[in-house]
C-alpha cells in the first residue's frame, strides 16, 4: 500500500468513527469513484468486507448485552410465584 492509500485508508477510519451506525451511502460512492485501477478496486472490496464484518460483530455484542440484561432483570424480578414466596 502506497502512502497516499494509508491516508485514505486513514480517513476512512476516522469516517467510521464518526458515522459508526448505518450506511454511508456518500462515503463509499467516493471511495466508489476514486477506485480508477485494480490495486484501488481491491483495497475497496477489502474495506467493505472490514466494515461489514464489524457491524456483524457489533450487532452480535448487542443481541449478547441485551439477553444478558434480559436475563439479570429476570432473575431479579424472578416470576410471580417466586416473588409471593418471599
Amino acid at each position: 500500500m502506497g502512502q497516499q492509500d494509508m491516508g485514505q485508508q486513514d480517513m476512512g477510519q476516522q469516517d467510521m468513527g464518526q458515522q459508526e451506525t448505518g450506511y454511508e451511502y456518500h462515503r463509499y460512492k467516493r471511495l466508489l469513484a476514486e477506485a480508477v485501477d485494480e490495486g484501488k478496486r481491491l483495497e475497496l472490496i477489502d474495506l467493505l468486507i472490514r466494515e461489514k464484518a464489524r457491524d456483524k460483530l457489533e450487532a452480535q455484542r448487542t443481541s449478547d448485552r441485551v439477553a444478558a440484561t434480559a436475563q439479570t432483570v429476570a432473575r431479579l424480578l424472578g416470576t410471580p410465584r417466586q416473588r409471593d414466596n418471599r
